[in-house]
Order: structure tokens, then C-alpha cells, then sequence
């Protein structure tokens, strides 16, 4: 079976994702609150997503719950619609699952030891009333509260080791800014693998809250 996750950049990037630019791919909005030190605070709204938690290495469970949220964004859903989409351009026909648009990035998070939740942002247009349920007990719609987030972002590998080194520098960064971690920290992806490592736009984000010093929350 041909990896979903390059099967689905390769769909919604074309020939841009062949050579790894991202081509026209949603991402969730957000307003920069504040920079630091290559840091920047990052205000986002509510969002929803398709979750699935999985088990083993930081890469093994990023590829295996990449595959299976992306089963449910390419039809393994309970939609019975034709719709039409931007990115991809799509339609089904009636009765049949609906497809829906792909975003960026691809977040993993640690969620116990050797378990991570992967999550695939739904595109905006959606409410939980509108967007398709999904037929695998493995993925759940959950939804993301508006946050504060700090964000690095790095460029490069993007394994275990390149992600716990780029959090450490991250929660460094927060150090006396009047900026506290409210959130485990969470690795956001938005190339597809082949991407030269130079090009790749990786990123760390930490859920964070103004410190009790610095005044009221900033949300």
C-alpha cells in the first residue's frame, strides 16, 4: 500500500509537492501576539480535528497515525454528499463517502509513555454539525479550545532527538519572558518526506498563559 501521507501531499501539492513546496495547502489562521528570541506567541482560534493515538517510536506512531487519519479524510466517513473541494479539487457522488480538503501541519504529541496522538486540523469551513463522522473507532473529532501558543520554528531532521533538542530551546526561550507552559509540547509538520531538509518547515508549540506578574492573560 503506497504511503498515504506522500500519496496525499502528492494529490494536494501536485507538482510543487513533488519537489517539496507546499502548494496551496490550508493551515489553521492565527495572529502573532508577541516575538522573542526566534520565538513567536501565536494566538489561535477554535479549531477541530481528527485524532487517533498510537503507540512506538516518534516516527513509526507519526507514519501509522498519519495513515489512519488520512483514511478518514479520503472517505472513510459517514457522509452521504457530493461536495466539491478546493485542495484537492474533489467531488463525490451522492450517496457514496465524502473527501475531505487536506491541511497542514500534522501534529504529534506524547500522550504517555511510547503513546502519541496524531492530529490532522479540519479545514475551517467545517462546524461539528457539518463535518463527516468518521467509520474507524480508531479517529475521533475533537475540539481545540482557542490558545496561546508559543512556537519555534527549525528546519532539518525532524526525528525524536531533533524535536526534543528544538523543546528544550523552546521552553528556554520562555525563560522571565512573563510566558509560562500551559500544555505538553506538541511537533507540528508541513512537508511531506521527500522535502529537502533545508526547505522543511518544521515546528515545536507549547499551549502558554502570561505569567500572574506581566498582568492579565492575553485572551
Amino acid at each position: 500500500m503506497a504511503n498515504l501521507w506522500e500519496l496525499g501531499v502528492a494529490i494536494l501539492g501536485g507538482l510543487g509537492a513533488l519537489v517539496g513546496i507546499r502548494a496551496g495547502t490550508e493551515q489553521p489562521r492565527y495572529t502573532v501576539v508577541e516575538r522573542l528570541d526566534g520565538v513567536e506567541i501565536r494566538h489561535y482560534g477554535p479549531r477541530l480535528a481528527a485524532e487517533t493515538t498510537v503507540s512506538g517510536s516518534a516516527t513509526a506512531a507519526r507514519s501509522a497515525g498519519f495513515e489512519a487519519v488520512a483514511g478518514y479524510i479520503f472517505g472513510a466517513n459517514t457522509a452521504k454528499a457530493s461536495i466539491a473541494m478546493t485542495a484537492p479539487v474533489a467531488q463525490s457522488a451522492a450517496g457514496r463517502s465524502q473527501t475531505i480538503a487536506m491541511t497542514a501541519p500534522v501534529t504529534q504529541t506524547a500522550a504517555g509513555v511510547g503513546s502519541w496522538k496524531v492530529q490532522f486540523i479540519m479545514p475551517a469551513r467545517y462546524t461539528r454539525a457539518t463535518l463527516p463522522v468518521p467509520t474507524s473507532d480508531q479517529v475521533s473529532i475533537v475540539e481545540l479550545p482557542a490558545q496561546d501558543y508559543a512556537v519555534l520554528r527549525f528546519s532539518g531532521g525532524r526525528g525524536g532527538p531533533a524535536v526534543s533538542r528544538r523543546t528544550d530551546q523552546l521552553t528556554a526561550a520562555l525563560a522571565g519572558q512573563g510566558w509560562r507552559v500551559a500544555g505538553p509540547p506538541t511537533a507540528w509538520f508541513y512537508d511531506p518526506p521527500w522535502t529537502p531538509s533545508f526547505l522543511r518547515r518544521n515546528e515545536v508549540a507549547a499551549a502558554v498563559a502570561r505569567t500572574a506578574s506581566t498582568g492579565p492573560a492575553s485572551r
